[in-house]
């Protein structure tokens, strides 16, 4: 018999909840909450959002003696590497006393997992957070000491299309070496080495531009825009996080509409689409460089990996690093979480312990 695991994935207004019977998903929703509730301090949307995952699971007749383990989506924690996790009461302690590198929502899933986890009477997990960092030394230096390049990233879904690549290419993991570029609202490139995350551009803060981020920026202009007097630094760093890239060119931030004007010939579009890829192809360049071009292959995923054209300009542009461009559109948040735990269940990896 399959094992019986429950995934919780909070977000910004809504929490996705599903059950998965093994690989399969055999129940899913996305629950949506009132606004009364996400505009809650982040703690004190831990009650009516647990309530909210309480009734999926009672519409759906699951009882929590069923389960197998339960896992929540990894919060903006500090900085730990990558892997799967036990929900333990040190992170517990951290969570509910603000020990963490940003107060966001997915910090609730492993408080939510844990609750229904010890009731059921079965392990909480969580696993791959986007602070997971495995940096080598020297990726850390950004040329000034008072600034260190610190890893952010979608570690989740990367790891998750990571380990899929590794499977189909019959390697193990730990020996899979390659470039990997999240396309979404932000843009990860990644370097794996040897399956170690040992450099990321961080999207808040690096190459490339996307939808939201405005990606690298030149230092001194940006010096002189924080004295502009136009901005105070909770302005200008949402500028730059939220409302930068593709929107503040275009006005724009949806991919899909993007894709269509430049379809339509839109001349503005075109350049800034060239203009991303121009700097996307860089970036994937460089994480090359890095690996000595001893990796091997380059991966895409995301949402914007959707994009048929855009992914075939990118492999276009690569095709002379002669190393294969592999393909896993979406993001799969929900059974990448799945696939965390049954890599522990199956006696693939071993559960890591968060201290």
């Amino acid at each position: 018999m399959e094992p019986l695991i429950l995934v919780i994935n909070p977000g910004a207004s809504s929490t996705k909840v599903s059950i998965f019977s093994g690989d399969m998903e055999e129940e899913g929703e996305t629950l949506y909450h009132d606004d009364d509730i996400v505009k809650l301090p982040t703690n004190e949307q831990y009650l009516p959002r647990l309530r909210a995952v309480r009734n999926f699971l009672g519409e759906r007749k699951v009882e929590l003696g069923e389960l197998t383990a339960v896992i929540g989506r990894g919060g903006a924690f500090k900085p730990l590497a990558g892997g799967t996790y036990r929900v333990n009461q040190a992170l517990l302690e951290d969570i509910l006393s603000g020990n963490v590198a940003a107060d966001h929502v997915s910090n609730l899933g492993s408080l939510m997992a844990n609750e229904l986890a010890q009731e059921a009477g079965k392990p909480a997990y969580f696993a791959d957070p986007v602070s997971v960092d495995e940096f080598v030394p020297e990726a850390r230096l950004s040329g000034l000491p008072e600034l260190p390049r610190i890893s952010l990233l979608h570690a989740l879904n990367i790891r998750a299309v990571a380990h899929r690549a590794a499977d189909e290419l019959g390697k193990a993991f730990s020996d899979l070496s390659a470039v990997v570029v999240h396309l979404g609202s932000g843009v990860s490139v990644a370097t794996l080495r040897q399956g170690k995350l040992i450099d990321v551009n961080n999207a808040n803060d690096g190459d490339p531009m996307s939808p939201e981020r405005s990606g690298s920026l030149p230092t001194t202009g940006l010096i002189k825009l924080c004295y502009s007097g136009k901005y105070d630094q909770r302005a200008l760093i949402k500028r730059v996080t939220k409302q930068g890239g593709f929107l503040a060119y275009l006005g724009e931030s949806d991919m899909r509409k993007v894709v269509q004007r430049v379809a339509e010939g839109d001349e503005e579009a075109v350049l800034v689409m060239k203009a991303f890829i121009f700097q996307l192809v860089k970036a994937i360049g460089a994480s090359a460089a890095t690996l000595q071009g001893k990796f091997d292959c380059v991966i895409l995923t995301g949402g914007t990996a959707h994009d048929k054209s855009l992914v075939e300009e990118i492999e276009r542009k690569v095709a002379w690093m002669g190393k294969e461009v592999r393909v896993y559109p979406g993001e799969g948040e929900m059974s990448a979480l799945a696939s965390a735990v049954l890599r522990v269940l199956r006696g693939e990896e071993k559960a890591k312990e968060y201290r």
